[in-house]
This record gives structure tokens, sequence and C-alpha cells, in this order.
């Protein structure tokens, strides 16, 4: 694997695999068929790009995704890596430049549409050519099982047997059931694969449902206060689309729209505009996104349920795919379920298709009105066991309190239980509401003994108590044409008051968003130098990777590779401009760098940039007179960085003895143990090696704690 490191170090700048990537990586190198279910963002691409450059071959990537094609052959060239793609989008002349470049051997990755594969003049070109791996993005599409079934990839297998000899294949896919992973094991004709799931969670998205209230105040109130985040809203329908889009624009709101009534070129225009960072905001339906991989999308807002969980996943994930905290929130009302249905109805014709979507409806409005962590709700969906809270989605992450609704429970499951014949949702919170409508009287159903027992339920209220208590497995939704309630094996302890119903009472919390002033400066650099060579923003460096310059303050080329992201072809090409930005922003701000600490004081001191002796002496006479570092950080409003250089220069000159230090509040004793573990393991020089070890949920500032606490470094 040392010769896959290198290909990463150099080329994307990571010293270090994420989670399952290597294992992957080695199975492919290894001449494996391979099988890899990452989540969105998991960093796929890797995956199948590092075995590419090490091959012999040329590479064949096939996907389905044209606009992702552009954007990640992009991405690839921009590292030094020769790519290129064949798709609808070309003209005959930019079609024979590339197969010139093909046949000639200078493409080491070949982005190809399904359709393409068995053209007679793809074929003809490709013959001549030594393929050595096939990777087949969102593999998924090959199973009637899944959510965006594709004819075309059925004849992936067909093509394979027209070439010379058989390269090694892969598969990916960021949602996968078992049914659908089965499929693409055996559509695609893979052998004795290794399978890697290597887990579907996104620690960095923030999930919320908001039930209720009025969608379009919350969406204009929580844009105003993300002016500068990038963000996509989906509706269900065209007509919403343009309803939104009207609305944002009313409110001098800068907003795209996108749904597949506009022209191709509208369309591609305002694609490109929200990908080049040149407008924050697309209101889209789900015809927009497949394959969009801009990594600094900071919210998705849903103004509908979508109609599975699967397309639901799938468009949350084009949220923080640079590692970022990000929201996700979905704006329900229970007309979205009646909306899906319809949208099903008129869209799915094979009947045993349209049961199953149904079903994926029915098992969607269950997770909208879960009680329980909607995390967990997801991850166990997709087989992965999860039986924790995550604590950041809106069901974990609430003000509120728990509360018995055993009584209320019993009611709606004995009324269900006397009516002796199935009925839908409607028809019971009519009866349990003591309506007089026709059907009730008609039916007799106004004399069973539950007829009026929760009269003082409003008619939404008991219907989402319903949905709940079907959420929880205590009814079952029986799908059809009209879907009816029935009691489930959960029904009876209830019934026989063995066991209680507790739900929670759940107030939502809005996100803050965070920000500074050098990154602001970076972003803007970042984003004229995309414009001069026509790429997106995100493609010279991420926002993550944007975010640590302006936290660490490199200020050369070695302190600049030392950043996540940031490759020596990037180094060569965009460090000279981004290190002049932030020498003279830590020259104007008097700002002490954060990567002094890295190194011996002693031989260090003369490179950091200098600080006021009066502010240190400030700093130094608060500790003196209360040690805790925390006060100080909060008192004098500076950077924990700051602080702790300060108390650096103190104990090079006058050491440490009459100086005692109170770090309460700013580490877990657990993480301390753990980063002294990873101390052991990697050294205490360099910040980033042990970040790539401890848990996720470790800060850069617990570290710096830590290392200073323990070793004054």
């Amino acid at each position: 694997m040392n010769n896959a490191l290198n290909v990463l170090k150099k080329y994307f700048g990571y010293s270090s695999f994420r989670k399952g990537q290597e294992s992957i990586i080695n199975s492919i190198l290894n001449g494996n068929d391979t099988l890899a279910i990452m989540p969105t963002g998991g960093g796929k691409s890797i995956c199948y790009q590092i075995p590419s450059v090490l091959f012999d071959g040329i590479t064949i990537v096939v996907s389905p995704l044209i606009s992702l094609m552009k954007d990640q052959v992009d991405s690839i060239n921009s590292i030094g890596i020769n790519a290129a793609y064949i798709n609808s989008t070309l003209s005959n002349t930019e079609y024979e430049i590339i197969k010139d470049k093909v046949l000639n051997n200078t493409i080491k990755i070949l982005y190809v549409a399904p359709e393409r594969l068995l053209s007679q003049d793809f074929i003809m070109m490709i013959s001549s050519l030594k393929v050595s791996f096939l990777a087949i993005d969102e593999a998924h599409c090959v199973s009637q099982w899944g959510h965006d079934f594709r004819s075309s990839y059925k004849k992936i297998p067909e093509f394979i047997n027209l070439l010379n000899n058989r390269p090694i294949i892969a598969a990916f896919t960021a949602t996968a059931t078992e049914e659908v992973k089965v499929d693409i094991v055996n559509l695609l004709n893979l052998k004795s694969p290794e399978i890697f799931i290597t887990g579907f969670d996104r620690e960095n998205l923030n999930l919320t449902i908001i039930k209720g209230g009025d969608k379009k105040s919350f969406i204009l109130n929580y844009l105003k206060t993300h002016s500068k985040d990038s963000g996509i809203i989906y509706c269900a329908t065209r007509k919403e689309v343009e309803h939104l889009h009207e609305l944002l624009i009313a409110n001098d709101i800068e907003a795209l729209k996108y749904h597949a009534g506009l022209s191709d070129n509208e369309r591609s225009t305002n694609q490109e505009d929200f990908i080049y960072d040149k407008s924050n905001v697309i209101i889209a339906t789900n015809a927009f996104g497949m394959g969009i991989d801009k990594s600094n999308v900071r919210f998705v807002i849903h103004n509908n349920m979508p109609k599975n969980i699967e397309s639901y996943y799938q468009e949350i994930g084009r949220a923080g795919r640079d590692g970022e905290e990000s929201d996700c929130i979905m704006l329900f009302s229970p007309s979205d379920i009646h909306l899906q249905k319809y949208l099903i109805d008129i869209g799915t014709y094979d009947e045993f298709r349209k049961v199953n979507e149904y079903n994926k409806l029915q098992l969607m409005s269950d997770f909208v009105y879960s009680n329980d962590c909607l995390k967990k709700f997801i991850l166990n969906y997709f087989g992965e066991e999860y039986d924790k809270e995550c604590g950041k989605c809106s069901n974990c992450h609430f003000e509120g309190e728990l509360v018995d609704k055993t009584e209320d429970a019993r009611n709606v499951l004995y009324c269900v239980y006397e009516m002796k014949r199935p009925l839908g949702v409607t028809t019971i919170v009519d009866i349990l509401r003591g309506s007089k409508n026709q059907k009730i009287l008609r039916l007799g159903l106004d004399k069973l003994n539950t007829y009026g027992i929760m009269h003082n339920f409003s008619k939404d209220d008991l219907k989402n108590f319903i949905n709940t208590l079907i959420s929880h497995k205590y009814l079952e939704s029986i799908q059809g044409d009209f879907p009816v309630v029935g009691l489930t094996e959960n029904s009876i302890p209830v019934l026989k008051r063995e066991a209680k119903v507790i739900f929670k009472e759940i107030n939502t919390k809005e996100s803050i968003s965070t920000n500074n002033e050098l990154l602001t400066i970076l972003k803007s650099l970042r984003k004229s130098l995309a414009e001069e060579e026509n790429i997106p923003p995100y493609i010279i460096f991420s926002d993550s990777t944007l975010k640590e310059f302006s936290q660490r303050f490199p200020i050369s080329i070695n302190e600049l590779l030392d950043i996540n992201g940031v490759g020596e072809h990037k180094a060569n090409k965009y460090g000279e401009e981004f290190l002049s930005c932030i020498k003279e922003y830590v020259e104007s701000n008097n700002v002490t760098r954060n990567f002094t600490y890295l190194k011996s004081p002693k031989s260090n001191s003369s490179k950091t940039s200098s600080t006021k002796g009066k502010t240190i002496d400030i700093t130094i006479d608060m500790l003196k007179d209360n040690p805790s570092v925390e006060n100080v950080i909060n008192e004098r409003g500076l950077q924990l960085n700051t602080i702790l250089d300060h108390i650096k220069k103190y104990f090079l000159e006058h050491g440490s003895e009459d100086l005692q230090l109170d770090f309460t509040n700013l580490y877990n004793e657990d993480n301390e143990r753990e980063i002294l573990d990873a101390i052991s393991k990697v050294g205490k020089e360099r910040l980033k090696p042990i970040k790539e070890i401890v848990n996720t949920n470790i800060s850069y500032d617990e570290i710096r704690i830590v290392l200073f606490k323990n070793f004054a470094v």
C-alpha cells in the first residue's frame, strides 16, 4: 500500500485514507472484483482513481451522471492526472480530440455514459487498448429494487465480454439495501467479489424534520440568516419550484431554479452558476443533483417529503461533502404523502413496482413520524446496526420532555380492534373524534365504544399521533390503492396494560452559521482564480481546506503541504497566491500563528509572528489572578492558540514555576487518554497525524490542550 499512499499524498494531498478506503483499494490492486458500499461524501472516487494511476493500462469509469463526469474530470486534471469523458454533451470535434488522446495512450481515466458502451465506434476505439480496470459508479442503477433503475446498466456485462481481456471490475454505490446488493453482484457478473460496506453514517450532517408550520416563512428566515452559505432546496414538482423561486426573488433573495420544464441551456447555465459559486441557492426538483460534486453545500432543505429513504439519503448526501457541519432540513406536511402517492400512480405502470414504491413511501412516512433517533432509523434501514442516539438530529437534540401516551395509544388501538374491518387513518380519526359524517353513520361506527373518546384532539394532531404509532410498529399500514390500518404484535401488550407507550414532545432548534474574516478573504481569492480557469471553486481547494488555512495560518510551502487536501500539484500551482494572502492577513492583524507550537519553541522562536509585549502581559496577569485558561479566552476574545503562545513565550523567558494553569472545560479526560495513546504511536511533532487516528469528535484545539498540558509544546 506504500505506492497507494504515495499517490494519495502526491496528488490528493492527504497522508492517510478515510475509513474503508485502504481495504477497498488494496482489494482492487490485488486483482479482485470488488463491491464497495460507501456513504455519499465518503471518498468513493479515490477508491478507483488511485488504482487507475497505478495500473498500466487505461481505466474506464461507467457513470450515468453527465454533470458529475465534467466535475470529476476537471478535478482530476487539476491535480495532474490525465482524464477525459465521453457522453452526449460533446461536439463531434471535441469527441475526435478525446478519441485521439485515448488512442495515443495519453488518457489514464476515461469516464463513459453506460449508453455509449455498446456503440460501434466506442468498441472499435477501445478494442486496441489495454483496459486494466472497469469502475462502475452508481451501481445500484442495475437493480429494479433500487430507486434509480436504468436498463442500460444491464448491458454492462455484454460490453465486458467484447473486450480482449476481462479487466478487474469494481462497483460502487452509496445506497444499497440487501436486495440491491445481491442484484449488483449477480446482474453485473462480479466474480467472487470482495464486498465492503464502510457504513452509511455521515457524522457531519445535522438532520431536522419540522412538521407543520409555515414552510415559506421558515425558508425565508433560514436563507436570511445563512446568506453566505451555499444550499439546495428540493421541491416535489416543477410548479412548486416556480412558486418558491418567485417568492425568494420577491424578497430580494438571489436564487436559481432547475427542473425538466426549463430549456437545456437554462438548466445547464443555472447548474454551472451554482457549482461555480455565482449563486448560493438553487431550487430544484429531484432531477437536479445526481452527480453534483460540489463540496461546499452547507444545507439541503426539502420543501416536501421525498418518496423513499434512498432518494432522501442521496439528496441530503449533497451537503457537507467536504466534511464540514451541514444542515439537512425537511419541511413536512401530511399532504406531501398524498402528493408522492399521486406521483407514483402516474409515473409507475408496472403493478409490482407500484406496490414496491408504495411500501417505500410508507417507510418514508414512518421515518418522518418516528419519535426515535433519525440517524438510527436510516442506518437500520440500510442494514447497519446502530443502537444509540446520534445527538445531532431533531429527535435527539430537543427541548421538551418524555410523555406517557399509553392511554391515548390504547384508545386508538382498541378502536382498530373494535372496527372488525380494515379502514384508513382518516376514518379512524373520524370515529375517535365523534364525527357525524354519512360514512360513519351508515357503517354504524358511531356505536363503537371508542366513538368520540378523543374528541378533544384536533384532526391533524390525531392523525400525527396515529402515524407516530404506525412508525413505531404499534400499528401497521397495509398498502394498496387505499391504505388501511391494522394491529401488530406490539399492540397486544399495550391493550393488556402490560406495556407503556412513551413519546417525546419536541421543539426543534435552528443551527447557527459560523465564519471568520480570513476564511471570507480566502474564499474570494479562490473564486477569482476559479473564474480565470473556468472551473468550480471547490476544485481548487475545498471549504474544509480553506477553513484549516484560516485556523493554522501556513506561511510556507512545507506548512501548506501539512494541510489536508493540499497535494504537490496544487501547492505548486496555487500555493504562492494563498500564502501571500495569509501572510498579509497575519501581518496586518498581528496574528500569532498556529503552526509555531508544532516545533520546539527555542528553534522556531525567531520565526514566530510577534505579539506586542503588552498583550502578553495582560494574558499572564489575568492567569495569575485566575488560572482558568477558558476564562482568559472568553474575557479577551482571543483564539486558544494565541493564549497558548503567550504562555509559551512567558515560560521561555521566566520558566513555568510561578504560573499555575487550569484547563477545565477545554478537554475531556477520556479524549485525553485517546490523544496520549495516539501520541505514543505517531509522536507529538505534528498535529495532523494525531488528528487522523483519534475519534472524529476530537478537535485540533483539544489536541493542542493535551499537548500543552502534558508536554508544554
